[in-house]
């Protein structure tokens, strides 16, 4: 029974914290998602024009996803739905395929969405949840800054109520908006800066308050007074448009074989993206709630989250940090307030939509620039910078690709920058010239101890990896080494690969062709274990390994028959 138990708590995970549902904890969780419903009401509808798909689509994608991502993943509070950086991402990959919002547009989403889906139930599937420990914070910091740029850098054009063309290009953003920028449409700019205003306002006096879904609100009552007034330019304030009062319709992604080749990368590229999104979220609330995220069960709630909204007409969906932050402050105590905020928004999708014909342009393009600014992680940057000049690269690469390049390759360039600086820093292991105190019995780093070293024996201690790309760093150290017999003390050592054991088995044949023998002491399992497993143990030499550094100079000593010099002698 407790074998069955196991195997159901494994795949419906729901059903460890559904018994513990009580009247009480479902009351939180119902006013908890009852927040979310109204925060997510705004940002959905933003998010989808920054995707470049119709408004309700960006609510769609907060209903079904939302509900399957708390059911089969492991954090109690994480909200998964529609989130700016992966709609920057689907509107860069497709634009370029589709006219923006038409029905081949739409079904490329769909289709990029569960291509996505499916690359992370792979990874799931291979039980890789800790790939997304080697997508570093300075990538992810530089990538979502980027795409906030790119983001707000969009938006320009319908806050001053241009008509041009939208582009995922920041560069040729810019041009057209400062070539265009003499027709700047006044009301527009005016309903912007009333938007933003108060958002910024209610943000600073009254933190509680849903500041963006207010400030749609009063941005459209600002355009219903411009119309009244005899102010004839304010017809001309370009409106998001009326949202269908229904619930996500079923939906079928394109299976082109051509179509999927076109939207491969892109589509690797979004769901890394959005497993790091919702894996950072989600452990970074855990240790505020006392919670153990389980990184592969979170890769298949994101995974089965995105498959099924791809045929429910959801755009790819990922944890949200906003909305995550507010459900836990809001008193969450399980997943069920996802649900229940998945369920208001529906109800609010069916009873309140024909009001979103009201919501003007400017006013989603004044919230998505706060959003913008929201998503520069200012504080992270400052840490980034002081960390050094590795990590500041990384950050300025990603940042600069993000903005030049098409955004799935920033982030593929980023990873692989991160992976190369890293490969550098541990191709170069420390090595240390040890010598001995006759005072304190010990093996000292000569450098600052100034005792003179041995003339026949030079003793080393190796900190770090033997690997492939170590392999040429350490043959270079040792090669210049005058001495004709090593010590190498192997404490330190906490990998080695078959490059790096035919290196001492090469060192060794060397040193005993010059007279002299390559020894090792301290040895642990990482480094005895792959020398017997390679076979080189006999061409380094059994009697050349010493259980400890005393145990290794006296039988070294005995080697070199006595020898003296001014590092052997007190």
């Amino acid at each position: 029974m407790s074998v069955v138990l196991t195997y159901c708590l494994k795949f419906l995970p729901f059903l460890s914290w559904a018994k513990n549902t009580t009247a009480d904890s479902a009351r939180q969780d119902a006013m908890a998602g009852l927040t979310g419903a109204i925060i997510v009401l705004p940002q959905g509808v933003a998010y989808a024009l920054i995707a470049g798909l119709p408004p309700e689509y960006g609510l769609y994608a907060a209903i079904v996803p939302a509900i399957i991502a708390a059911l089969f993943g492991s954090s109690w509070h994480l909200i998964s739905g529609p989130t700016a950086a992966l709609s920057i991402v689907v509107f860069t990959t497709i634009s370029p395929l589709a006219e923006i919002g038409s029905a081949n547009y739409i079904a490329l989403a769909l289709s990029l969405t569960l291509m996505a889906g499916l690359f992370q139930l792979l990874l799931s599937l291979a039980r890789m949840g800790t790939l997304v420990n080697f997508v570093s914070h300075s990538v992810v910091v530089g990538f979502t800054s980027g795409a906030a740029v790119v983001i707000a850098t969009s938006q320009i054009k319908n806050a001053l109520g241009l008509d041009l063309e939208a582009s995922g290009n920041f560069i040729l953003n810019w041009i057209t908006v400062s070539k265009n920028i003499a027709s700047t449409h006044w009301p527009s700019l005016i309903i912007a800066l009333i938007t933003l205003t108060t958002m910024i306002l209610i943000k600073r006096w009254r933190r509680q308050w849903p500041n963006m879904l207010i400030a749609m609100i009063m941005g459209s009552i600002a355009t219903q007074l411009l119309l009244l007034s005899p102010f004839q330019a304010a017809t001309q304030i370009a409106l998001v448009g009326e949202i269908p009062s229904q619930l996500p319709p079923l939906s079928m992604p394109v299976m082109n074989w051509d179509v999927l080749r076109e939207l491969a990368p892109g589509a690797m590229a979004l769901g890394l993206l959005g497993l790091v999104e919702a894996v950072s979220i989600a452990r970074s609330v855990a240790t505020r709630s006392g919670q153990r995220i389980n990184g592969n069960q979170e890769f298949i709630g994101q995974s089965l989250s995105n498959i099924i909204g791809s045929f429910t007409s959801s755009y790819a969906t990922s944890g949200s940090f906003t909305r995550t932050g507010v459900n836990y402050e809001a008193g969450a105590s399980s997943p069920l307030a996802a649900l229940f905020a998945a369920i208001f928004l529906a109800l609010i999708v069916l009873l309140l939509a024909p009001f979103a014909a009201f919501i003007t342009l400017p006013s989603m393009a004044a919230i998505l620039l706060i959003v913008a600014w929201n998503l520069i992680d200012w504080h992270h940057i400052k840490v980034i910078y002081r960390a050094g000049k590795t990590e500041s690269t990384v950050f300025g690469v990603t940042f600069g690709a993000t903005l030049l390049l098409p955004m799935e390759f920033a982030i593929y360039l980023g990873v692989l920058l991160s992976l190369v600086l890293y490969l550098r820093r541990t191709s170069k292991p420390k090595i240390t010239a040890l010598a001995r105190s006759h005072h304190t019995k010990q093996l000292v780093p000569a450098q600052r101890s100034n005792l003179p070293e041995c003339e026949a024996l030079k003793i080393i201690r190796i900190d770090g990896s033997i690997f492939f790309g170590a392999v040429d760093y350490v043959q270079s150290a040792l090669m210049v080494i005058p001495q004709k017999h090593v010590l190498i003390v192997a404490s330190g050592i906490n990998f080695m690969d078959l490059a790096g054991t035919e290196l001492l088995a090469s060192e060794a044949k060397r040193l005993n062709a010059l007279g002299g023998g390559l020894y090792l002491c301290n040895t642990n399992g990482s480094v005895i274990k792959p020398i017997i497993r390679n076979g080189h143990l006999s061409a380094i030499g059994k009697r050349h390994f010493f259980a400890t550094k005393a145990l290794a100079l006296s039988g070294i000593d005995d080697i070199l028959h006595g020898h003296t010099c001014a590092g052997c002698t007190p």
